[in-house]
């Protein structure tokens, strides 16, 4: 008896079910039946299940012999079930990686319950997900299991039959089914949430909720529709049987109507014509099955007497008069917009007049989500080396320093600060409306040390430079005073990709000035905010951009990863900031997703190994002197589209990994921080890392504020101690 019956009813999915099939039999728990039920789909599902039930005896294939829909189909396969616990899903949708794991363990801890509710992300056909905004009703907070009187809300989560595990005996005991028709779910999902003694959630992502762009039935316009009276007559008549289950009454009439006012409203549902006798059908249904004593939100009154009154003709004067205000108020909002940009151009023109202020200092940074980069380590060291300069960050969130002035963009004070400020940093470029004025000191400070082409090179690189213009790139470089370099390679790069009269100050990165500071008290400090328990080997995951890609979800399988490691091992998942978005959409107290955390330095500190691929982060991790592995599986591919200056494999900071298995190697048998290692990471450090001593940007300000313009002195790397990681013990 296996311990999962993964059901999927198939209908004119073809393009889908590989995917839907494969994510059920390459689950990490292997202990499951997958029915797939053909429901006498015209195109080739058939044959795809048979092909798959060939290669392997965990697939057991239905076909029926005429098309009955989605509720008939997942009887048939209920019929052919034999585990512990059913688990439905579509045919177009997916289980998430290691799904079927955690509901495992998750059912275990729980004491077995009649159904376990978890979460779904919406994969949308554009590439974007989206996580169930709902999910903060799955939090495991409270008793588990518990019954659905003792946690309503959870009739607030997307009433599906997909998002859920049910215990078959408790199935089979009461007799559920599903009914034909369209909204099929709706007299099943209740009454089965009504009914059980015992329900528990997961608060993770393990369904793939597919929105395709066309195709799915509830998004095609036709009669089925019509099909939900018959489904809350259906769930009424089950609760008028069952007294017990009087008291869900008002609440299932609320949501009854609420789900009537949806369909009504969605114009890619009811055909034009049949509008009106749909309403007239639900002013039937809300008095046949109204409740007293039933309490109608504020905002909901006027839909809720549309469908008791059925005022098909009011409600479509209230759209259209509706629509006319939404008109009116974006043709107000866009006439106040340009008065406002208008007035803040004049602005700036006036304070371009005043003289430029020479106590006063600008600082920004793009890809940052706080005070960071080098920028913000400039902006440390402005106010400690030359506290005579006023300084002020330039940010729309809050996350910086509570003595740093912050200058929210495109405000009066943010254009007062641009005109008459003396030095502007930036690691990248300031507002293009900005007009440099004599007088004024413009600080590049570049985000790392260049491995992938930049600048100029990108001419030939059309996939990576789609959204850059060459005179643009240029006017910006004829703007720069000073461009911070740290190392030669640097040096060389920058004044070739971006040609200009500016002065390369080759004096390290600011930015990594905190690696040799930080203590092991500060470590300690970051670990202990970011969750990690004492005695893990920290991994820090940070993958770059890939322009050849439209996703960027990562190829590794981070909890795949992470158990083959075993329990000591924790890994910090850190996206690009160009990613969007998370990581991993189910992280875990091992899997720890930290894209949003807002300084990347104190990351570092925390981690006792970096898993990169092309990455600049490699280069500032290199100053911890902690080992590095390097994860290229796409190496051509990221070749041909973006290119690099020199080849990783032949001159790499430690490992290189080429593929999953062989990372989960490299850490396993102790390679990562072997000896061998060690040798490539000191032959990278003496390369790229002799001017990061901890007092870049020192030198920086005695430079450019101070005019001390001798060569400063650099600590050799044999005389630097940079904070140690945590103790891990003797290399394999």
């Amino acid at each position: 008896m296996p311990r999962f019956s993964v059901i999927v009813p198939v209908y004119k999915v073809q393009a889908y079910l590989h995917e839907c099939l494969e994510s059920v039999l390459t689950q990490s728990y292997p202990d499951l039946e997958l029915i797939a039920v053909d429901d006498h789909s015209p195109d080739a599902c058939g044959a795809i299940i048979d092909e798959f039930a060939a290669r392997d005896p965990r697939v057991r294939p239905v076909h029926l012999t005429e098309n009955g829909g989605l509720g008939p189909a997942r009887n048939a396969g209920m019929a052919e079930a034999t585990g512990d616990y059913l688990i439905f899903l579509d045919s177009d949708d997916a289980l998430a990686p290691d799904a079927l794991h955690a509901i495992a363990d998750r059912l275990k801890e729980t004491g077995e319950p009649d159904v376990l509710v978890y979460d779904h992300a919406r994969i949308h056909w554009t590439g974007e997900t989206v996580r169930n905004q709902a999910s903060e009703r799955l939090t495991e907070q409270g008793p588990a299991p518990f019954r659905l009187a003792d946690r309503p809300q959870l009739l607030r989560v997307l009433l599906v039959a997909w998002n859920k595990a049910y215990r078959r005996e408790f199935v089979e005991e009461k007799g559920f089914a599903f009914p034909s028709g369209c909204y099929e779910d709706t007299p099943w999902t209740y009454p089965v949430l009504m009914t059980a003694e015992s329900i528990a959630t997961l608060d993770q992502v393990c369904v793939h909720y597919r929105q395709r762009r066309r195709g799915g039935l509830l998004g095609t316009v036709g009669p089925q529709h019509f099909d939900i009276f018959e489904q809350y007559d259906r769930l009424f008549a089950y609760v008028a049987d069952h007294p017990e289950l009087t008291r869900w009454r008002p609440l299932l009439f609320r949501r009854m109507v609420d789900h009537l006012v949806v369909v009504f409203a969605r114009h890619d549902r009811l055909p034009r014509r049949s509008r009106a006798a749909f309403l007239r059908k639900a002013r039937v249904h809300y008095r046949r099955h109204h409740a007293p004593g039933v309490a109608v939100p504020a905002r909901a009154r006027i839909h809720y007497a549309l469908i008791r009154l059925s005022m098909h003709r009011t409600y479509h004067a209230l759209q259209w008069a509706s629509a006319l205000i939404r008109r009116s108020a974006k043709v107000t909002g866009r006439l106040l917009k340009s008065l406002r940009s208008g007035v803040l151009r004049l602005h700036y023109r006036l304070q371009r007049c005043l003289p430029v202020r020479g106590d006063r200092a600008v600082f920004a940074a793009h890809g940052v989500r706080g005070h960071g980069c080098h920028p913000g380590a400039l902006e440390r060291a402005f106010r400690a080396h030359a506290p005579h300069i006023r300084t002020a960050w330039i940010a729309e969130s809050e996350r910086h320093p509570a003595d740093t002035r912050r200058l929210r963009p495109g405000t009066a004070a943010y254009w007062t600060a641009l005109a008459r400020s003396k030095y502007l940093v930036h690691n990248t470029d300031f507002d293009r409306r900005l007009i440099k004025r004599h007088g004024q000191v413009m600080v590049r400070t570049g985000q790392g040390t260049p491995l992938k082409h930049m600048g100029l090179d990108l001419r030939e690189r059309p996939a990576a430079a789609r959204e850059r213009d060459v005179e643009e790139i240029l006017g910006n470089v004829d703007r720069w005073d000073y461009v911070l370099s740290a190392n030669r390679h640097s040096t060389l790069t920058w004044e070739r990709v971006y040609p200009g009269e500016y002065t390369t100050l080759e004096y390290g990165s600011p930015r990594n000035d905190v690696f040799q500071r930080a203590t092991s008290a500060d470590v300690r400090r970051i670990r202990e905010r970011l969750g990690i328990p004492e005695g893990s080997v920290v991994i820090l995951y940070a993958p770059t951009h890939r322009d050849y890609r439209r996703s960027q979800r990562t190829t590794l399988d981070l909890h795949r990863v992470q158990r083959r490691l075993g329990p000591r091992h924790v890994i910090l998942a850190r996206a690009h900031h160009r990613h969007g978005g998370p990581l991993v959409d189910d992280p875990s107290d091992r899997v720890i997703d930290v894209t949003d955390h807002p300084s990347v330095e104190s990351l570092c500190l925390a981690a006792d190994a970096l898993v990169t691929d092309y990455s600049s982060i490699m280069f500032d991790y290199a100053n911890l002197d902690r080992p590095i592995v390097i994860h290229a599986d796409d190496r051509e591919a990221y070749e041909a589209a973006r290119g690099t200056y020199f080849d990783l494999r032949s001159f790499p900071p430690g490992a290189v990994s080429r593929g999953e298995d062989e990372l989960i190697d490299i850490f396993s048998t102790g390679h990562w921080r072997g000896s061998r290692s060690a040798q490539l990471r000191a032959a990278f450090r003496e390369r790229f890392c002799r001017y990061d001593d901890g007092g870049a940007a020192e030198r920086v300000v005695r430079h450019v504020v101070l005019g001390e313009t001798c060569r400063p002195c650099v600590v050799p790397l044999d005389k630097r101690h940079p904070v140690p990681g945590a103790p891990l013990g003797e290399p394999s």
